[in-house]
């Protein structure tokens, strides 16, 4: 075979396409800017009295709108007793507990501007605690309504630790809203216009000490915004 300069031009006009398919690829597939953070607060009008039998002081600082830094951002709970669920704060930041919630839990975050987007490389991050033998799992609530658990189980061993969470290598079930009890397994549900997101403890919380219960702090999320 001979070496010609038609085969030359040919073979370079070969690869300059494939690096720019590659290229465009590549950009495709560029991991979502930061959307939204939250860090959570202590705030004097929240000061109240949970109804655990496990609380020991008389005014707790309560989860609730007043917690929230971000004005972008709405926080949603779910189950029973998530009234119970407080703010603490370890370690320099300021968190979420859920020690006194006398039931299963799912805190979650919604963008009052913005769907989102969680498809494709879309990811949440998030500095979260869990002792004897709780654990979190992501949780979604979809446009229709219904709300999602993942099979991801976060297990931190009483250690503060950032965690990462992505959406479309998961297996997705039906949360019960009011009692946070997971039903039957959800085929493909749609990541790419999703209402609010967050994490759920499928177990009531053991009271302060060793016992068992979960706190999340530092939460980014890493996704495309979809307007409402």
């Amino acid at each position: 075979m001979f070496i010609t300069s038609r085969n030359i031009k040919t073979a370079g006009a070969c690869l300059i396409a494939m690096l720019l398919y590659l290229s465009s690829f590549s950009f495709a597939q560029e991991r979502p800017t930061l959307l939204f953070q939250e860090t959570w607060q202590q705030a004097e009008s929240a000061l109240g009295n949970p109804t655990s039998p496990h609380a020991r002081a008389d005014s707790y600082y309560l989860a609730g709108p007043e917690a929230l830094t971000n004005p972008g951002l709405e926080l949603r709970l779910y189950g029973y007793k998530a009234q119970d669920i407080t703010v603490y704060e370890h370690e320099g930041r300021v968190d979420l507990w859920t020690g006194l919630a006398g039931s299963p839990v799912a805190i979650m975050l919604k963008s009052t501007d913005n769907y989102l987007d969680l498809s494709g490389l879309a990811r949440l991050r998030a500095i979260v605690r869990t002792n004897n033998l709780h654990e979190l799992h992501p949780v979604i609530k979809l446009a229709d309504g219904t709300l999602a658990i993942g099979s991801q189980a976060i297990q931190t061993h009483g250690a503060f630790m950032s965690v990462e969470v992505a959406y479309d290598n998961q297996d997705w079930f039906l949360l019960d809203p009011n009692e946070v009890v997971v039903g039957s397994a959800i085929a493909e549900p749609d990541l790419s216009l999703i209402d609010e997101v967050g994490f759920a403890n499928l177990a009531s919380g053991g009271g302060h000490g060793n016992a068992g219960w979960s706190n999340i702090s530092d939460v980014e999320l890493y996704a495309n915004a979809v307007p409402r």
